[in-house]
């Protein structure tokens, strides 16, 4: 999206009813973004219906949960393993994308020579698999939804790390190295390793959004045809404006690596909404998250949500609350002052702006902005009484709620295909 889109408003409550479904399309994990709308929509009395990316078994193959896995998850549940992705669909040979790395050595990245015919061949089988399988939890979901109910799907797909040995010590080199452990993410991309990477994002991140819109389109088309209502949404993330020095502005982490696909999920809305499809990409700010630990220094952009609040939070008693709440897990002589005085310097520093430039991103690492970010994220780390105990997580909490509220009832006719909900927005809607 060329055209940042922020959302200023908080939107009014949209008609989604008793009766009516929310679709999530992809597995609900603890902490995480979707939580939030999941409780708005309980909230509106909507009936969830929830879903699965399945389990893999010791050689590989992917299967629905089993008794124990499911006991614990409210109905209505749909059993239809929705894992995307190709990294460990075997090609014509036995062979997976993961296989081709595991034996590779820490020493040799960026010397590894893919095969990339078998990669491909994975990819179409991979593809085909989701798509079969979507349409499986297409014939059930049907059976869940009453004659005229609105429909809400939620596309809760991202990631799509391949799931080989060697990543996770790659990606902590690129996202939390110093000195000589150091991996540019740009000489990263310029591996094999990295071009599989992208494309593994790509198809789990953004075109599952593509499979879901397609292949629910019979299904949609007898909602609307019935006098009901079908929207879309997606989870983005492409910077977030946050209060820096009095102002909201925007800003992002640096490299989000899984950049490109997240832009590549926002031009897939785009076409669909041309076609009068109601879908939107919400743009939604950082958060810590189970999934964004290796990320260090993303949570840095979230403690200006502090000042935030303190300008424009929306109901008074949930603001005294949030800010007890946060000011309890900081060292006595800590105030929120402080913190804040320190992000507005981090956010205005020339190394910090020279990577926050809108029209180059999602842009790429380098060894002294990395230091210089991680250094910051120590330090507000350090201002803890515990720090595996952050304010974060209560900011997070805030975030996600107020994401939910936004996405759910702006959804019904969305403004944009593609939206950013800012620390401004999140403040007033809590």
């Amino acid at each position: 999206m060329t055209q940042l889109f922020p959302l200023r408003d908080k939107p009014a409550l949209s008609p989604y009813k008793k009766g009516d479904v929310l679709v999530l399309f992809g597995e609900l994990f603890s902490r995480g973004y979707a939580n939030g709308l999941v409780e708005e929509a309980e909230r509106r009395g909507m009936t969830i219906i929830r879903a699965t990316v399945g389990r893999r078994e010791k050689d590989g193959s992917l299967r629905p949960l089993n008794a124990e896995e499911s006991a614990n998850i409210p109905q209505p549940f749909i059993n239809v393993p929705l894992e995307a992705g190709f990294d460990m669909e075997p090609d014509s040979h036995g062979v997976t994308p993961c296989d081709q790395l595991k034996d590779v050595k820490l020493g040799e990245w960026d010397q590894v020579k893919l095969n990339w015919a078998s990669i491909e061949e994975s990819e179409k089988k991979g593809v085909a698999r989701f798509k079969k399988n979507t349409e499986l939890f297409m014939k059930e979901l049907e059976k869940h939804i009453p004659a005229g109910a609105n429909v809400l799907f939620a596309h809760l797909m991202a990631g799509g790390v391949p799931r080989a040995k060697i990543l996770m010590p790659l990606l902590n080199r690129a996202f939390k190295g110093l000195g000589d452990r150091h991996i540019s993410t740009l000489d990263l991309l310029n591996t094999d390793i990295g071009q599989l990477c992208l494309k593994s994002f790509n198809e789990v991140t953004a075109e599952t959004l593509r499979h879901l819109i397609e292949i629910s389109a019979p299904l949609r088309q007898k909602i609307e045809a019935q006098g009901a209502h079908v929207s879309y949404t997606a989870y983005g993330y492409h910077g977030t404006e946050v209060m820096i020095r009095g102002q909201y502005k925007w800003q992002t982490y640096t490299c989000y690596f899984q950049g490109w696909a997240k832009m590549a999920l926002e031009k897939i809305s785009e076409t669909f909404s041309q076609k009068g499809v109601h879908c939107c990409v919400y743009n939604c700010p950082e958060i810590l998250t189970n999934s964004s630990s290796v990320f260090q220094g993303v949570e840095v952009s979230l403690y200006p949500l502090l000042a935030a609040i303190q300008k424009d939070g929306g109901n008074k008693e949930h603001v005294a609350k949030v800010l007890s709440d946060c000011k309890a897990l900081l060292k006595e002589d800590v105030s929120f002052e402080q913190i804040i005085e320190f992000t507005d310097k981090y956010l205005t520093d020339d190394l910090t702006l020279a990577f926050c430039k809108y029209d180059q991103w999602p842009q790429h690492s380098r060894l002294d902005q990395m230091e210089h970010m991680l250094k910051s994220s120590d330090y507000l780390f350090s201002l803890h009484k515990d720090e595996k105990n952050l304010l974060t997580a209560v900011l997070s909490e805030v975030v996600f709620k107020s994401c939910g509220y936004v996405m759910l009832h702006d959804s019904w006719k969305p403004k944009s295909p593609v939206a950013w909900i800012g620390h401004d927005l999140v403040a007033r809607c809590m």
